[in-house]
This record gives C-alpha cells, sequence and structure tokens, in this order.
C-alpha cells in the first residue's frame, strides 16, 4: 500500500505523508520514502523535494504498534540503524529537501524533520521527542540533531520532559526557519522552494555538499551510540510497559527495571 503520495509542480516535487490517523512512520512508510527520494535524485525535472503531511499531522511519530513485533534487541538497533540512515541521507540528499510542517511533527516526525534542510511550521503546531514517555529514547539521531539546533538544555528539557513546543518557539530556538498562519503555510512553503528551484541546480549541489564539513567526528559516533543505547533501553521492563501504555491509552507506570 502507498502511504506516499508525490506530485511535480513545476520543478518541485511536493511529497504527501497519507497514512491516518496520525501519518505514523511504519517501516514500510520510510522504505516507500527511502525509494522514492533515490527516483528523485536522478530527475533533472525535479530541483526542490518539499515533505508535508495529509490531514491534521505532519507526522506524529514512529508506528508504536510495529514496536510490539520487535522481539530482540538486535532487531532495536537495526531498527534505529536503518532510520538513522534515512534521515542521514535527507540531509545529505544533493537536491534542497523542506519539511512544511504543520499539527505535529513528534518523535520520528520530528527526526524526519530535523533530517531535512529547511523547515517551515504553523505557528500552532507541536514539535518534540515525547519517547522518554514511553519508557524509549529517541532512535532516529534524533539525540544528536535536536542540541544542534535548540542546544543542549533546551534538547535535556525537551526529550525528558516530553513536553513539544509551539512552532512559534521552535522558529525563537532555531528548530524552524519561519512560522506562519496554518492556512498560509503551504503557499509559502511554495513561494520558498520556487526561489530555491531558480537557482543553478550545481550551485545548489555544491553548497548543500559543503555543509556536511560543518558536522563533526562525533556525529556519527553520536548516532552509532544512540541506537545502542536505543536497542538496551528498548528491552528493559519499563520499554515494555511504556509501550503497552501508549497503545492502551493509560500513563505508564515505571519501576525503574
Amino acid at each position: 500500500m502507498a502511504f506516499l503520495h508525490a506530485q511535480i509542480e513545476g520543478k518541485i516535487a511536493v511529497i504527501t505523508i497519507n497514512r491516518p490517523p496520525a501519518n505514523a512512520l511504519s517501516q514500510e512508510l520510510l522504505l516507500e520514502l527511502d525509494e522514492m527520494l533515490t527516483e528523485f535524485s536522478t530527475n533533472d525535472d525535479v530541483r526542490v523535494i518539499v515533505i508535508r503531511g495529509e490531514g491534521k499531522f505532519f507526522c506524529a511519530g514512529a508506528d508504536i504498534r510495529e514496536f510490539t513485533t520487535i522481539g530482540s534487541q538486535e532487531k532495536a538497533y537495526e531498527l534505529a540503524r536503518n532510520g538513522q540512515q534515512l534521515m542521514d541521507k535527507i540531509e545529505q540528499y544533493p537536491k534542497p529537501i523542506i519539511a512544511s510542517i504543520h499539527g505535529a511533527a513528534l518523535g520520528g516526525g520530528l527526526e524526519l524533520a530535523m533530517g531535512c534542510h529547511i523547515r517551515l511550521v504553523s505557528e500552532n503546531a507541536k514539535l518534540g521527542l515525547p519517547e522518554l514517555s514511553l519508557g524509549i529514547i529517541p532512535g532516529f539521531a534524533g539525540t544528536q540533531r535536536l542540541p544542534k539546533y535548540v542546544g543542549e538544555q533546551k534538547a535535556l528539557e525537551m526529550m525528558i520532559t516530553s513536553e513539544p513546543i509551539s512552532g512559534t518557539e521552535a522558529c525563537q530556538y532555531g528548530l524552524a526557519l519561519r512560522a506562519f498562519p496554518e492556512e498560509k503555510l503551504f503557499e509559502e512553503t511554495m513561494k520558498l522552494a520556487e526561489k530555491f528551484a531558480s537557482k543553478s541546480p550545481a550551485s545548489v549541489k555544491a553548497v548543500i555538499n559543503l555543509l556536511k564539513y560543518t558536522k563533526t567526528e562525533q556525529f556519527a559516533e553520536g548516532i552509532e551510540q544512540e541506537a545502542k543505547w536505543f536497542s538496551e533501553v528498548f528491552r528493559t521492563e519499563d520499554a515494555k510497559e511504556g509501550i503497552q501504555a501508549f497503545i492502551e491509552k493509560r500513563k505508564p507506570n515505571f519501576v525503574g527495571k
């Protein structure tokens, strides 16, 4: 089943996530996105990618129900590494990728958005990494990218409290570029995308490629450690309790095991 809809408008490919009710990132959806990006990377008619969500949300996170099918620490590690590699592919993509965020970008949804080159948001959007409320941790490089944008203190507060910030606040902290009223968000996103598309593809690719040198060597080490800690935490009793509590729509009882 296709969870993504792609439409080319001028030289802009608009990828819409359509997996009701919350556009959760299933492993199948992530694979579909990976394949679509590979296809567009060699399409000379596409110079810019816009990623947006259908319905009420950009993306409200990973598919938590899928987590109940992960039976081993090794599978949890593999899940994290696969997600990290896709987010890295997005960040190093040769064409600009703009995330157009309304409603909510939470957990894996925010990690997807942070992989994009630009984030434009609705003023009332909610952005956060609430994984600790499930007894687990971010696993798609969120622990490494969020501090880069909002600073270590704010990132730590956001992750440990699991409380999101608004689109307006995201701009103030540097997590998003600009915020707009929700009804104007897509129009403004396309205006920026058109400006990007008007530039020489070779020069745009060069600038994007040069951005990777701003990363420290510790980033690669950091996401490797994140995957290890994700798999380690994932096997705890608290993680099982947190995931089950989310599915049952109740407050989890973490016992520290």
